[in-house]
């Protein structure tokens, strides 16, 4: 086991490889049979494997006429911690089976995402895991929460002749259901857990990466590389491969890669992919990471890049950790300077026009060819600007319909000096900063309107020129919120406030592979050791980091109370101490960052938290409904019983939530001493129309691990037709322990 070898293990799931493969229609479909949990001992017989796998076998075998039926179908047997199959099955078969009183579900394969900006900006990047070659994986000074002595770095699938090492302890990939999904055989390509792509290396050296200096993308943004985690061990688990109908992780990979990290003794495991919200037994990071909180490994998810569309969040169960993604106060900046005078501040990170000259300025519409549409012109896509009249100009594109890098890359093939990309109205204040093919800077939608009205209405020639990128720091407003970042309610459990906290996801350097290029075009092959990146796929690495330093603050903490800590020492306001705003400079409220933006110094002294069980989790489940015999295979325990009066509200969540709001409800809630002696006193900030009380409205800690309740009872004042948001906050002058309070009224 792993978990003999350290003190934190980080472990990434997600990872992937580098061909586009198109989609096989089969009629028969992949299948996940969720039949709950096993109860093997500490140590697993090869015998007990086998035998787990026989009695799938037999189950299936059952409903197809034979064994030999079921041994054909069956390509994952879930024998470790996580019970269940993955099979080729018609629908009809699906069915049936769905009916056996030892079945828990059956749910189709139908694939998830990253949480990359890539993806949401329609680049067709193939996805891949971890570079073990990179220098944030050196074995050099892992420091004092190691384990020194003879280490078994486990399994090493990384392709190639590069192995793993005293940080770099294990990787593994798990390919069957999508080779399924897709109709494909394996071949070389398939059989490694190597990144070709950069994103697993990325998120992982975010979470766990050691110190490096002088990491930057060719030059810009210069400094110390480090992860959240800079002296943990780290392990990937590759289970993501090139998009198949748009979906590149599928849920029979992703279970056998939770089985194993449960088996391996991982600390910590941050996911950064998703797919649409689902039942919680039918989706399998759900039902994954329930296993993995049962071994007491704190489960970090993303919560999604479909921003800003309200009711969009992924990964919703409750056991889970969801990051949205904010800004930091750092920008690569290159500005756009007008011979008029007015200047705008744009980001990129590509190369510097010649300083001190102007050059012409022409949008893609008025640089268009005969036969082009002036909309496809203006978002400079292939084949629709004229090299006569781009030549040596600043061409101005439009944002959208195709990549960022795409449009610069039309553009320098057109004859253009540069390129300015402009925001369009749904993209709002969100820029980002790209190695473009040409010098090139992004700038925002308000900006953007002034420069057209420039370049179209001016008497003059229009000029102007653009800024060599540098990084800046201080910048204000930070953070606000990204406005990719996917939204709550919460569309599976409305009770259950989702995301739960948000965290640095925009313009992140982290170590990155060369056998990729930057934008993952075919044409482009420039490499790099460190690169940029945007989305909730880079938050939810940040919190992961943070989550394993806790662990090894405080390893008797469970992964609710981790989860807590850092709930509920997160700040909603930003570095001008006003509001946290949105991607559109709009005051942000907790459906866009949960609890607020990380804070890691305080969260390691949070005062309380507020800590969960695996049973009050399964009592979580019987309030959403599931009944009592689906519960007792799901829990691994025979004397588990639902209570009579399970309900939502009560679950112990740093958050409160109360959707629906008629006459009054009162919400309980338990508090655990982790600090020091002392007395908290409640003040509430009421959500508009909501009265709230709380009662007792002081609690006084005797020693370390006491525990407190105290009851909030909330009564409507008035009808109101939206969501309202408010506080509450125990404080004992030194500790804030806040939570936000969530109330829609009916």
């Amino acid at each position: 086991m792993l978990s003999a070898m350290t003190k934190t293990l980080l472990a990434l799931l997600i990872i992937f490889s580098l061909f586009h493969v198109p989609a096989f229609a089969v009629k028969k479909k992949s299948y996940i049979v969720y039949l709950g949990s096993h109860s093997h001992g500490p140590e697993v017989s090869s015998l007990a494997l086998k035998r787990v796998a026989e009695s799938h076998h037999e189950l299936l075998g059952s409903f197809l006429g034979s064994h030999e039926k079921a041994r054909n179908a069956i390509f994952y047997s879930y024998d470790r911690h996580i019970n269940g199959f993955a099979a080729v099955l018609e629908e009809e078969e699906a069915e049936a089976i769905s009916k056996h009183p030892n079945v828990i579900s059956v749910f189709l394969d139908k694939g998830k995402k990253l949480h990359t900006t890539h993806s949401w900006e329609f680049m067709q990047l193939e996805k891949d895991g971890v570079i073990p070659s990179s220098s944030l994986w050196s074995k050099a000074r892992l420091g004092e929460d190691t384990i020194i002595g003879n280490i078994d770095t486990g399994s090493c699938n990384t392709g190639g002749n590069v192995s793993c090492n005293r940080k770099l302890i294990g990787t593994r990939y798990f390919n069957k259901g999508y080779l399924v999904s897709a109709g494909l055989k394996s071949n070389s390509s398939f059989e490694s857990a190597r990144d070709h792509d950069g994103h697993g290396t990325h998120t992982l050296s975010t979470a766990g990466g050691h110190f490096v200096r002088g990491a930057s993308v060719f030059g810009v943004g210069n400094g110390t590389a480090k992860g959240g985690s800079p002296m943990a061990r780290v392990a990937s688990y590759k289970a993501c491969w090139p998009p198949v109908n748009g979906s590149e992780c599928f849920d029979a990979d992703i279970l056998a890669a939770f089985d194993m990290a449960i088996h391996d003794g991982v600390d910590v495991l941050s996911v950064s992919l998703g797919g649409d919200p689902a039942d919680y037994f039918a989706d399998g990071i759900a039902i994954g990471s329930f296993h993995a909180v049962k071994h007491g490994i704190t489960v970090v998810c993303s919560a999604g890049n479909s921003g800003p569309a309200p009711a969009t969040v992924s990964n919703v169960a409750p056991w889970i950790l969801t990051v949205a993604a904010s800004t930091l106060d750092r920008e690569f900046q290159s500005f756009v300077q007008l011979a008029s005078g007015e200047r705008f501040k744009g980001e990129s990170m590509s190369k510097a026009l010649p300083a001190g000259k102007m050059f012409s300025l022409t949008t893609g519409a008025q640089a268009k060819l005969a036969n082009a549409s002036a909309i496809d012109a203006m978002l400079c896509k292939e084949g629709t600007l004229d090299p006569h009249k781009a030549k040596g100009k600043i061409m101005v594109c439009l944002r959208g319909n195709s990549s960022r890098v795409e449009k610069g890359r039309q553009a320098a093939q057109a004859g253009a000096a540069a390129m300015i990309l402009c925001n369009d109205k749904a993209s709002g204040n969100d820029i980002t900063a790209d190695p473009h093919f040409l010098p090139a800077t992004h700038i925002n939608f308000f900006d953007s309107q002034a420069l057209f009205s420039y370049v179209n209405s001016t008497y003059l020639e229009p000029m102007g020129t653009l800024t060599a990128p540098a990084a800046a720091f201080g910048i204000k407003p930070a953070p606000y919120m990204a406005n990719f970042s996917s939204q709550g309610p919460n569309t599976v459990t409305p009770g259950i406030l989702k995301p739960d906290v948000t965290a640095p996801g925009v313009d992140i350097i982290a170590a990155y592979t060369r056998e990729q290029s930057l934008s993952g075009l075919e044409f482009d092959h420039r490499t790099t050791a460190f690169y940029i990146e945007s989305g909730t796929s880079m938050s939810c690495p940040h919190v992961a980091g943070v989550a394993g330093l806790l662990r090894t603050m405080h390893p008797s903490w469970s992964s609710a109370a981790i989860r807590s800590a850092i709930m509920t020492t997160a700040r909603t306001r930003d570095n001008r101490v006003s509001p946290m705003l949105n991607g559109s400079y709009v005051k942000a409220n907790s459906f866009n960052y949960g609890s607020g933006h990380i804070r890691p110094n305080r969260a390691g002294d949070p005062g309380l938290v507020y800590d969960l069980t695996v049973n009050d989790y399964l009592d979580f489940l019987c309030a959403v409904g599931y009944n009592q015999t689906m519960i007792k295979l799901f829990s691994e325990s025979p004397s588990y019983k639902c209570p009579k009066e399970a309900s939502i509200v009560d679950l112990n969540y740093p958050s409160i939530t109360v959707p629906k709001l008629t006459g009054s409800v009162t919400v309980t809630r338990k508090l655990k001493n982790v600090g020091s002696v002392g007395t908290y006193a409640a003040n509430v900030r009421e959500p508009h129309g909501v009265s709230v009380k709380v009662e007792p409205s002081v609690l006084k800690f005797d020693r370390v691990g006491q525990v407190k309740s105290f009851k909030m009872t909330l009564k409507p004042k008035w009808v109101a037709k939206d969501y309202a948001f408010g506080g509450l906050t125990w404080s004992d002058g030194k500790h804030y322990v806040r939570s936000p309070i969530v109330v829609s009224i009916a």
